[in-house]
């Protein structure tokens, strides 16, 4: 049920997470040299200097993005199963975490591949995640309200 709000809350989430797919996260520019490094979810671009090697599978932030934007969209059609949908938010609770610990990670492992007395930016597909989390409380708040009106309904008869 689309219209309950809840699902709003993980439509969003899962409109978050894919919109992590196509922005960079990450950048850094060394002026001096002119050259440009840019991390995306699937890998690194770098600009003026050979394309960086032996990273590490960077594509993994997008398939944890992927993974979580397709939990929130199963635990939409779960609405008869409450209690389905709320194990369905922990486990988005654990790849949304992942997703920006593997964000952190390679944005780390990137400092280090120039000039590393110059700082990256963190662009604001970066913090998605963040507001995904938030997205994912909420939308177990109102699950877990809704369990609740029910058992009381339950109560009554």
């Amino acid at each position: 049920m689309i219209q309950r709000i809840q699902s709003v809350f993980l439509l969003l989430l899962a409109l978050c997470m894919l919109s992590m797919l196509a922005l960079p996260l990450w950048h850094k520019v060394d002026g001096l040299t002119h050259q440009e490094l840019t991390m995306n979810a699937f890998g690194f671009d770098a600009v003026g200097m050979p394309t960086p090697k032996g990273l590490g599978p960077v594509f993994l932030i997008a398939s944890a993005a992927i993974a979580s934007a397709l939990v929130a969209v199963r635990e939409i059609f779960l609405f008869r199963n409450r209690f389905g949908q709320l194990k369905l938010g922990m486990l988005n609770l654990l790849l949304i975490v992942a997703t920006f610990g593997l964000q952190f990670y390679f944005s780390n492992k990137g400092e280090a591949l120039l000039n590393p007395k110059l700082e990256g930016q963190f662009e604001p597909a970066f913090y998605l995640p963040t507001l995904a989390l938030m997205l994912n409380l909420l939308a177990n708040r109102f699950i877990r309200r809704d369990e609740q009106l029910v058992r009381s309904a339950d109560r009554l008869r």
